[in-house]
């Protein structure tokens, strides 16, 4: 689930700076491998997020609920989460990247789930791939990546079983890690960092409420979960540090030069200012989660 300016597949849009979901067909290996660690660092940190979300999906859900579709899972954090949840459940987790199908199998196969969580290979933006219909689709920082949505939408609404549902979850804002004075530089980097992200059109997405009645759904519930937390658990600086390199090239044009070299301070593992050694970080961040079904 999801955090670079971090959604799921590159369809021609700027995804410097979304650091949870962006799982992109066309970049190389190294990329598709800092992503991959960024995402298995978020699940991590929010692991009893991801549990209370799931929970509120499967109230929701039908009861017998046996295909589940995730779309754009990445790593497979929100496919295994969900295999789990749902116990009976087969999860058919779709993505585009090679490199993030290898992952899924192998977390699968890790967790004695390979027969219960199927990686499968496609880019919707070009075709629905021929899968059951679903009792459940899951969409997690994902929707607004794709190059037509509500085109999207339409196919999602089409693949689902009568009374399936359709999860998206969204990213709220940035999220933040930093003290206002970080002792070093000048205070409010991180409020600097943020305005570039956000001019560069971060994470843009609707209101996802009235897209989905356009596209035919009836939008049962939306919901907003508080992902803060305090004290910031153990690992918070390896996270801040995977997020913050993913979107130190998308800031190098636009931040001047002290807070550039603020930035690179604190991304140096061997700089006691450095976020693997501070005290200080925090967690907050909020995202928000619709629920819909057919009309």
């Amino acid at each position: 689930m999801t955090p670079d300016g971090t959604g799921h597949h590159d369809h021609g849009h700027h995804h410097a700076a979304h650091p949870g979901h962006d799982h992109p067909g066309h970049h190389g290996h190294d990329h598709d491998e800092d992503l991959a660690a960024l995402l298995d660092l978020d699940a991590e940190i929010l692991k009893d997020y991801l549990v209370t979300l799931t929970g509120w999906v499967a109230e929701n859900a039908p009861e017998d609920t046996g295909t589940i579709i995730d779309v754009g899972a990445g790593t497979g954090t929100g496919s295994l989460a969900l295999a789990r949840r749902f116990p009976t459940s087969t999860v058919h987790a779709v993505d585009q990247s090679p490199a993030m199908l290898e992952r899924i199998a192998a977390t699968a196969s890790a967790h004695d789930l390979d027969s219960r969580i199927r990686p499968v290979h496609a880019n919707l933006d070009e075709a629905w791939p021929e899968l059951p219909a679903a009792d459940l689709v899951w969409a997690a920082s994902s929707l607004h990546e794709f190059a037509d949505p509500d085109r999207t939408l339409r196919e999602i609404r089409d693949a689902l079983a009568p009374g399936g549902l359709l999860a998206v979850v969204e990213m709220d804002a940035l999220p933040r890690y930093l003290p206002e004075d970080l002792g070093i530089g000048r205070p409010g980097l991180e409020n600097r960092c943020h305005e570039v992200i956000a001019a560069l059109g971060w994470n843009h997405h609707p209101d996802w409420a009235g897209p989905l009645r356009d596209a035919g759904y009836d939008v049962v519930a939306q919901r907003q979960f508080d992902t803060a937390q305090d004290p910031a658990p153990e690992g918070t600086g390896d996270y801040a540090a995977a997020y913050l390199s993913r979107i130190r090239t998308s800031l190098k044009d636009h931040l001047d030069a002290e807070d550039l070299a603020t930035l690179d301070r604190l991304l140096d593992p061997r700089d006691e200012a450095g976020l693997r050694h501070r005290s200080d970080l925090k967690l907050v961040g909020t995202r928000t989660a619709w629920l819909a079904r057919k009309a």
